[in-house]
């Protein structure tokens, strides 16, 4: 399912599209690790802001 800029709020702001290079570079940028580390943990970890935040964290500390 394609990611409709136009539909914009609460539920797709709990969520981090993998696909979109534009998100998951916000993502890196947010948490000072580089967009492969980023598109690593979508993958490892699924969409879910939340997770990908904590786990961005775990990766920064360590």
């Amino acid at each position: 399912m394609s990611d409709d800029k136009a539909n914009r709020g609460g539920a797709d702001r709990g969520r981090v599209a993998g696909g979109e290079e534009y998100e998951v570079g916000y993502f890196a940028r947010k948490h000072g690790i580089s967009v492969a580390q980023a598109e690593e943990l979508v993958k490892e970890h699924g969409n879910s802001r939340e997770k990908l935040d904590a786990a961005a964290g775990k990766l920064k500390r360590g």
